[in-house]
């Protein structure tokens, strides 16, 4: 049995650190509480994004465009969105595993990091084009349109053929699905007459309200003013900035979700090993006693 003295040197770590599990849960709590408000103002417009693109494209026919095809050099550029600490369960690990297990795992990717722990996990196996992680800490939207920008100019020169997203999408405090969407080049399922009007590549984290829509609306031919290709350069830059926008902002409110859970988990986990350790110092310090009272009577037994 180890020494009184161990034992409480060591419940006495414990609970210095369960202070600090507690104090991060706080401030996870509090930080999850505008971060959801802003995961929920943005999912609306976030999701009717991409079912209006895809909705549009659907019903586009032989529509010749550059967003609309992959390029040649085979490439395929992820940007990942993780955080720049730890301490949150699996929530960094699960969007890595996304990659490197995933149905990209074998490929030739040119990552767009946002977030240290998705950069530090990645680049021992992948190109690290650009590091972003500085714009997870406050997401806004012009950094999206910034990260935006670099990745088509990179697409257009030929330097990639598709674009995909990874990102943990928040669904509630307890639940946080990781999720790869490829942005570019925009797929349709079926043909512009038919099918459910959303793509292959659509996730369970940017499920809900569809776009309603009639027989007839799905028939119905898309047409632009004043030209496609002009309308196409304006809608798609503008619903890949969206995207990434709104997996931030997602990204951010399950990272403070699924730290709270953690930081939660871990101080429950300290109270029990506080109890534990508190049992065994009793025992220890009854065991001492036990000794001394036993040490005190065979000596004054020897004396008499």
């Amino acid at each position: 049995m180890a020494s009184m003295r161990d034992i409480k040197r060591r419940r006495g770590s414990i609970q210095s650190t369960q202070q600090i599990t507690k104090a991060m849960k706080l401030v996870s709590t509090v930080k999850l509480q505008r971060a959801k408000q802003n995961a929920d103002r943005s999912k609306s417009y976030f999701h009717c994004m991409y079912d209006t693109v895809n909705s549009i494209l659907k019903r586009t026919k032989n529509l010749d465009h550059k967003y609309l095809k992959s390029g040649e050099t085979g490439k395929k550029a992820v940007i990942v969105i993780t955080s720049n600490r730890g301490l949150a369960g699996g929530y960094n690990s699960n969007v890595v595993k996304l990659i490197t297990k995933g149905e990209l795992a074998d490929e030739e990717l040119a990552v767009y990091a946002i977030g240290k722990k998705g950069r530090d996990a990645l680049q021992r196996r992948y190109e690290v084009r650009a590091d972003y992680s500085d714009v997870i800490e406050e997401p806004a939207y012009a950094d999206a349109m910034a990260i935006s920008r670099e990745v088509l100019e990179a697409f257009s020169r030929g330097e990639i053929s598709e674009i995909y997203l990874a990102y943990t999408g928040f669904k509630n405090t307890v639940v946080h699905i990781p999720t790869l969407l490829k942005l570019l080049p925009v797929e349709m399922k079926g043909e512009p007459d038919g099918g459910e009007g959303t793509a292959d590549n659509k996730s369970e984290a940017l499920s809900g309200d569809a776009l309603s829509s009639d027989s007839l609306l799905r028939e119905a031919p898309m047409n632009f003013e004043p030209e496609d290709e002009e309308a196409l350069n304006l809608l798609i830059p503008k619903y890949i900035t969206s995207l990434i926008y709104g997996g931030m902002i997602e990204s951010v409110a399950s990272e403070n979700g699924a730290r709270m859970q953690a930081m939660d988990s871990a101080t429950s986990n300290a109270e029990e090993m506080i109890d534990q350790l508190t049992l065994l110092y009793n025992r220890a310090r009854q065991s001492s006693i036990t000794q001394e009272l036993t040490e005190i009577i065979a000596g004054a037994n020897a004396i008499s």
